[in-house]
This record gives structure tokens, sequence and C-alpha cells, in this order.
């Protein structure tokens, strides 16, 4: 088992959902976690290691272990992304006012995780 996928299985563990699930969100074949809990892979593309990264609000460099601390991805342009990602592609489709509304509270979560994780 590799620290990749130690790393992917807390995240998960984190969020409260299965590997199975992000790999469904991320829009990756769930066998990738399998190959890296079985020690056959021990890393992603850099594509893949992106959009797991954006998926969690954390850098690649977090992800891939490179980082001690965990850091979020930054920027409107990533929460825009992990909106789109939870919506299934369908963020794109809404109204410019529903989008304003679901940045606001994607950026209150994102808040008050960073404060529990202070705590």
């Amino acid at each position: 088992m590799g620290d990749l996928y130690k790393r992917l299985a807390m995240l998960c563990e984190e969020r409260g959902i299965s590997g199975y699930r992000m790999c469904k969100d991320v829009g990756i074949q769930p066998s990738i976690m399998t190959d890296l809990k079985m020690g056959r892979r021990s890393s992603v593309k850099a594509e893949t290691a992106d959009r797991i990264a954006k998926y969690f609000g954390v850098s690649v460099s977090y992800l891939l272990g490179n980082e001690q601390k965990e850091k979020p991805a930054g920027g409107e342009h990533d929460i825009l992304d992990d909106v789109d990602i939870a919506f299934y592609g369908e963020y794109k489709e809404l109204s410019d006012d529903d989008k304003a509304v679901l940045r606001d509270m994607v950026k209150v979560m994102r808040a008050r995780r960073a404060r529990k994780q202070e705590e």
C-alpha cells in the first residue's frame, strides 16, 4: 500500500466518502484506488492528480506527499471546478445569480473546514 493511497484514503475519510465515490465524482476508474491499495501502481497521471487535488481542495504537491501541510488549491477558478464536479457538470447551466450563491456557499464551507482543522 503506497503513500498516495494512504493520503487518498485519509482525504476520503475526512470528507466522509468512499474511494469509489471519489473516483466516480472525479471521473476516473475506481480500479485506480484498488491498484494503488494493492501496490500494482504507485502513482497517477498528472491530469488525474490535478483533478483529485481540486476535488479535495488541496495542492497536487500535498496529494503526492511533497508537502506536510494541506493547502487549498486557491483562487476563484478552483471553487468553480469544485462546484462543477459536485453538480456533475450541471453547474454551467445555472443562472449567474445561482452560480454566485453556490460560490459563496463553497467559500463558507471551506472557511468552516479550515477553522475545524485549526482546533
